[in-house]
């Protein structure tokens, strides 16, 4: 389908009457905003094993709607009004009996499909809803919060935004640990920067600055700096140097490829290859990120494939 988030609010948000819908009917529909968003997967996603594929759909279909609620819908009280409908729904319960992922007890029913299948992906592989819950709390941090004081607190930021997913990925894998929850945070962290210094420019022109005040001031730049490209070339050593300290959260992340099952290796293998791409294409232009956005192509995305597999087999 061609995704159209007005339509979709439209069909299954508040108040909507939603009309009965099948489990299976719930991971169609949950495939369907995935494939809609084809150009978020990477090429990992070819070798998620079949059975997976469904319950990676759940989740991302959970987390596409978090993020739309939060960005598509104006902003404000608006969206953190639709935020806390969409925690209200993470947590209602989804069985007439009142048994359902978010206790018993509580009433009501969610009719919602990507809850449906979340519901049951949470369920089969025992995925507690702390991550589900701190990734809301990001979005509505995004709300509230346009700029940071300390490298510190974009940290605090990540563990919310960014991690979360990362865990969950781990009960997919059913390998989860304490041990190698902390390595994935690492790799989460990283991915999550990396898109923040890959996207400087578009976060600035809708009023977010996630670089810190401190860093700024470390090179004696302000916010002034980043209004058009003709201080690109001022910017620079900031970037070269939150490319380099973003390098470390994935040397540190890297020996839990070696902590997976060895068939989720190439997936994970890929996302951190992936991550440190967009940092090699930040350094290949120079660290200049106000005059073009750094990107991967279908060419370069190949290429990783290609070097995560001799890398691996």
């Amino acid at each position: 389908m061609v995704w159209n988030f007005a339509h979709e609010l439209e069909r299954f948000g508040p108040g909507a009457a939603i009309p009965p819908t099948t489990l299976a009917e719930a991971y169609a529909y949950c495939e369907s905003v995935a494939k809609s968003h084809y150009e978020n997967f990477t090429v990992a996603s070819w070798f998620l094993p079949k059975a997976l594929r469904p319950h990676f759909h759940a989740v991302y279909a959970y987390c596409r709607w978090a993020d739309d609620l939060a960005d598509e819908t104006g902003g404000g009280e608006t969206s953190l009004e639709l935020l806390e409908w969409w925690r209200g729904e993470l947590l209602t319960p989804l069985s007439p009996s009142g048994r359902g992922i978010g206790g018993e007890g509580e009433k009501g029913s969610s009719r919602h499909p990507v809850m449906i299948a979340l519901r049951e992906t949470i369920r089969t592989f025992h995925i507690p809803l702390e991550p589900f819950l701190n990734l809301i709390t990001a979005f509505e941090q995004d709300q509230r919060v346009k700029e940071y004081e300390t490298f510190d607190q974009l940290l605090v930021y990540c563990a919310n935004s960014a991690n979360p997913v990362g865990r969950i990925v781990l009960h997919l894998f059913g390998c989860y640990d304490e041990e190698r929850a902390k390595l994935s945070d690492e790799i989460c962290t990283g991915l999550q920067l990396a898109n923040f210094w890959q996207d400087v420019a578009r976060d600035f022109a809708i009023g977010r600055m996630y670089l810190p005040r401190e860093d700024l001031e470390r090179f004696g730049l302000d916010r002034v700096h980043f209004h058009g490209t003709r201080y690109a070339e001022v910017t620079r050593e900031l970037l070269k140097f939150q490319v380099e300290r973003t390098r470390g959260f994935f040397d540190r992340g890297k020996p839990l490829l070696q902590l997976v099952p060895g068939k989720f290796r190439i997936d994970l293998d890929l996302f951190i290859r992936g991550g440190e791409a967009i940092l090699h294409a930040i350094e290949r232009q120079n660290y200049d990120v106000l005059t073009s956005r750094p990107s991967l192509g279908k060419w370069a995305k190949f290429k990783l494939l290609l070097r995560a597999m001799r890398a691996l087999v």
